[in-house]
């Protein structure tokens, strides 16, 4: 297959020697004098460029204000940079911007050859990706949900089997709990994953347009409409209609809903006929329905439609062992949204006083407790002081021994294993521990003044390199720097740059 490369230049000489290059190599080539001239030929719907070899200085627009604008627009040709003396820092800044490869000029044929064919096979992954569409991206939804809890495996197994059918889903459990994230994965993981996931709060909608937001209108069907409106359940006609908090529905939309589960049509206001319908229907709630339905304030009828598969989440206080990921989880992402990078640690008296609090407000408590310690956090670490909401409900809360003291070498959770800091910077629970942020004072796990060897407790923290082999002998230099070499490529997925 001939695949079309652009290149980049203001120098005709240059232009020259690469097309003859490309040429011999059998592809065929585009020439742009400028980055204006390369932007709007990238930009043309009728062209398709397989990647582009890059100048980085140019006038007008210059190499890095072409990769800016890639970057913004999302195009994800790959693009190879070249560059007259090679410095370090302009490498970087290029890679930073999204470049995929990089030659120093004048490059070598073998050298462009060997770059040009790494480009079109990544760019040729990433086609097929997106030609496999959101499933293939949200499939790993319920993998990529952060728990390390027993009480989740068999909730976890559940929705899979969901997933594979078009079974009502009811999903039960406390606010906070994570009820819309196990429905959207489920929803990922369908034949239905292409098509838009619709949700619906059926706590938050207005008494006197609920049947209207739900079912749809005809125009001047009552006084206000003065235009037809598609309802929820045709808008996920095809797709997943997602119900939150069912059980606040009123009790003649109940019927309502019941018919359109049943017959699988919905009846506009005004329409003269009704609408067939094909959704896939996930409910949940925060109440008890089986009791809603025992207090007659519920129907029967409509809860045995909705509950044929119940899910049912444990609150975030019966699975504490979900705590300390969650953490990293949540600070990672919002030290990155709110571009907080210096902040590469969480203090382990931190650690000891979310895992001890009872967290009522479930795991979104718990994100909102950490999105407020980041953008309070004035150092590089989250300290409790970054948690004054949290610490004023746990006034009895006793700092473990080192950290009251404010000995430089904090022990972790009492036990003798001796840390600074703990990163936040691992990825998935299980993977190997280390701290990522160049700073090795916290890397030892046995008591260096001492000189004697410890067993490490299984419970260790993130941030922590176990310096000790399953034998109870200290590891080679080579076997921890494989580790951390191994961890750093997973938390960069790849990119070192």
């Amino acid at each position: 297959m001939t695949h079309t490369i652009l290149i980049v230049d203001d120098e005709p000489v240059q232009l020259r020697l690469l097309e003859t290059a490309l040429d011999r190599m059998g592809h065929s080539v585009v020439k742009a004098e400028n980055g204006t001239a390369a932007l709007k030929i990238l930009r043309d719907e009728n062209r398709q460029v397989h990647a582009v070899v890059l100048d980085l200085v140019m006038p007008e627009t210059d190499g890095m204000g072409v990769l800016e604008a890639l970057r913004e627009e999302g195009k994800e040709v790959p693009v190879i940079v070249q560059t007259a003396n090679g410095g370090i820092d302009t490498v970087v800044a290029a890679m930073r911007c999204g470049a995929f490869d990089f030659v120093v000029k004048p490059a070598s044929p073998q050298k462009l050859e060997s770059a040009i064919a790494n480009a079109l096979r990544f760019a040729q992954h990433a086609t097929k990706k997106q030609r496999n569409g959101p499933k293939e991206a949200i499939s790993r939804g319920l993998k990529d949900i952060v728990t390390q809890s027993a009480a989740m495996r068999p909730v976890l197994k559940m929705a899979e089997k969901a997933a594979a059918s078009s079974i009502p889903v009811l999903i039960e459990g406390e606010s906070g709990v994570g009820k819309e994230m196990i429905a959207k994965a489920i929803h990922g993981m369908s034949d239905r994953a292409a098509k838009p996931f619709i949700t619906v709060n059926c706590g938050a909608l207005p008494e006197n347009l609920v049947e209207s937001i739900l079912f749809g209108h005809e125009k001047g069907a009552f006084t206000g409409a003065v235009e037809k409106h598609r309802g929820k359940f045709e808008e996920a006609d095809g797709s997943t209609l997602f119900l939150d908090e069912i059980g606040e529905l009123p009790s003649d939309l109940q019927v309502k809903l019941l018919r359109a589960i049943q017959e699988k049509e919905v009846d506009p206001i005004g329409a003269r006929r009704p609408v067939k319908i094909d959704i896939r229907l996930i409910s949940a709630t925060n109440r008890r329905l089986d009791e809603e339905v025992r207090k007659q304030r519920f129907r029967e009828d409509l809860f045995y439609r909705l509950s044929v598969l119940p899910l049912s989440l444990p609150p975030l206080r019966e699975r504490k062992e979900d705590v300390l990921p969650l953490s990293f989880h949540f600070a990672k992402k919002v030290a990155r949204q709110e571009k907080r990078n210096d902040i590469c640690a969480i203090r382990p008296e931190v650690l000891d006083m979310l895992g001890a609090y009872h967290w009522p407000g479930n795991v979104r408590e718990l994100e909102n407790a950490i999105f407020r310690a980041v953008v309070l956090c004035e150092g590089d670490e989250l300290t409790i002081e970054d948690f004054p909401q949290i610490a004023s409900q746990m006034p009895n809360f006793e700092l473990p021994q080192a950290a009251s003291t404010g000995d430089p070498r904090d022990t972790f959770a009492g036990s003798t294993q001796t840390v600074e800091s703990i990163s936040i910077t691992t990825p998935e629970p299980g993977d190997p521990i280390t701290r990522m942020d160049g700073d090795t004072r916290g890397l030892t796990t046995s008591q260096a003044s001492s000189g004697t060897r410890n067993t490490v407790p299984s419970t260790s923290g993130y941030g922590l390199l176990n310096m000790i082999s399953s034998k109870g002998e200290v590891r080679e230099l080579s076997s921890l720097e494989e580790e951390a070499i191994r961890f750093a490529i997973q938390v960069y997925n790849g990119r070192m740059s």
